[in-house]
């Protein structure tokens, strides 16, 4: 069943073709028959992540929020959102004419602390 609001958060179907295999496997015949589409849990968890809010806010037109939060947690902790981010990461590289898998990485200064007084302080002995 469709849900009567849209958000600009909600995924395009080109989008949601390339998520729905990680998301969305074919059931087996065992376990409870599904009651609540993966897209709407998937629009749920992007509505969340750019508006902030809490679990326990999400519009009603969503799945209830508990359950949106354990497909959140149960992906998170099996590794299904890696999969995807590197998995994308690497067509859109390959896409743009590079290899798949970076070569090297960039450490911002500004942002890698050394210790709260600075590096000369820290390795300067104390008399």
């Amino acid at each position: 069943m469709a849900r009567q609001n849209a958000y600009p958060t909600d995924l395009n179907d080109a989008e949601w073709a390339l998520l729905a295999p990680w998301l969305d496997p074919p059931r087996t015949r065992q376990g409870r028959p599904r009651t609540v589409a993966r897209r709407d849990i998937v629009d749920a968890l992007f509505y969340q992540l750019r508006t902030g809010c809490q679990w326990r806010y999400l519009p009603p037109e969503f799945p209830n929020w508990e359950t949106v939060y354990w497909y959140f947690s149960r992906w998170r902790d099996d590794g299904t959102w890696v999969r995807i981010n590197d998995t994308l990461r690497r067509r859109v590289r390959v896409a743009l004419g590079r290899e798949a898998e970076p070569s090297a990485a960039i450490v911002d200064s500004q942002s890698a602390k050394t210790t709260e007084k600075g590096a000369s302080a820290a390795s300067t002995p104390a008399s």
